[in-house]
């Protein structure tokens, strides 16, 4: 049992909420608003932390989760009036830039790679394949768009025009999300959403972030040198710990491996 005395001032506590990973993915323990809600929730009101710091390193993912995710800590911090600062690790690209533009600052180490301030459909096409062994595809729809870019049937020129339509205003989403979040930050001279990356260094420069630092000791210059972590995180499902695996995680890892390596990762 702990014994609170008066008049005894507590030493100051950031939660550390730790968001690594593609976002959306199939597999099992992914980044997705509906597994981060309940950690999110614990690091925000347990204990009345000073601030919550995000640990981000993810390629990016799902444009849907990624707003969802980072709405709901933008909803909290304001709620709760806790500060939120990211501290980006390996990479914050596409929807892991998104996560870190939620935080009212965000911090990196001098190789970090970020931006990719962008969206992306990729896909493949096998109706030559199909056609070389003797294989008819045949559709039925109710609904002239229904099979748009089905990949066994010819590419047509409508069905890109409606994709690129789709993904442009996405990508006008995102561009408002990181103008509101960094507003008076950013480099206006400069095109910041054609999907290019940046390292650290350059990137502060254009104002998408707002220094070099790591956790620990930003966080005790800010707080003192006694304050206190609290870590929050989402947990491996139980059959991954114990080396156990599933076809559709281990799908889901090969596409998340796909995603870090575009960045050189």
């Amino acid at each position: 049992m702990k014994l609170s005395l008066p008049f005894v001032k507590k030493q100051p506590c950031v939660a550390i909420v730790r968001l690594s990973g593609a976002i959306g993915m199939a597999g099992r323990g992914s980044m997705s608003d509906t597994s981060l809600a309940p950690v999110l929730e614990k690091a925000f009101r347990k204990g009345k932390p000073a601030a919550v710091a995000l640990e981000v390193n993810s390629p990016g993912g799902s444009p849907v989760q990624s707003s969802l995710i980072g709405a709901r800590i933008r909803r909290l911090s304001e709620e709760l009036n806790v500060p939120v600062i990211a501290f980006v690790e390996d990479v914050a690209a596409s929807g892991g830039y998104w996560l870190a533009a939620a935080a009212d600052e965000i911090y990196a180490d001098d190789s970090s790679v970020l931006g990719s301030i962008g969206v992306i459909s990729s896909g493949f096409g096998a109706h030559v394949l199909l056609k070389r062994q003797g294989i008819e595809r045949r559709v039925h729809t109710a609904g002239e768009s229904k099979s748009m870019l089905d990949p066994f049937s010819p590419e047509k020129k409508e069905d890109v025009a409606r994709l690129e339509r789709l993904l442009g205003d996405i990508h006008e989403n995102f561009i408002a999300h990181v103008k509101t979040r960094r507003d008076g930050k950013l480099d206006e001279s400069q095109d910041l959403f054609t999907g290019e990356i940046w390292l650290a260094r350059r990137a502060q420069e254009l104002g998408l972030i707002d220094g070099i630092a790591h956790l620990k000791p930003k966080m005790q210059e800010r707080f003192g040198d006694k304050v206190k972590f609290r870590r929050y995180g989402l947990r491996k499902p139980l059959w991954s710990r114990f080396g156990a695996s599933l076809a559709q995680d281990a799908i889901a890892g090969l596409e998340e491996r796909a995603a870090y390596a575009r960045f050189g990762l």
